[in-house]
């Protein structure tokens, strides 16, 4: 059996949102182990949603679910930055 077609839609999407955030948050915006945390924290804040092909997202998908999926993407690296960020000053100061 192949699965490597399998993948979470929102993969791509964090990633991108996180690369256009990361110059708002210095502190971190230059460690790559740090932005991967981002990610991670971020995508863990999404609703898993796999598919196969991204057409299959276009075809299934409405304009308002769409939406909505920008906003959560949008409120999860907000939170994701500002916990990584957290944390990382916190351990800094031990």
């Amino acid at each position: 059996m192949d699965f490597s077609s399998v993948y979470n839609i929102h993969e791509k999407t964090i990633f991108e949102a996180v690369a256009a955030a990361a110059p708002r948050y210095p502190a971190i915006a230059d460690d790559a182990d740090l932005l991967a945390d981002v990610a991670c924290v971020a995508l863990n804040r999404m609703p898993p949603h796999y598919i196969r092909h991204s057409a299959d997202l276009a075809f299934f998908s409405t304009e308002k679910e769409r939406q909505a999926t920008r906003r959560n993407v949008d409120e999860s690296v907000d939170f994701a930055f500002g916990y990584v960020q957290a944390r990382h000053v916190m351990a800094a100061r031990r």
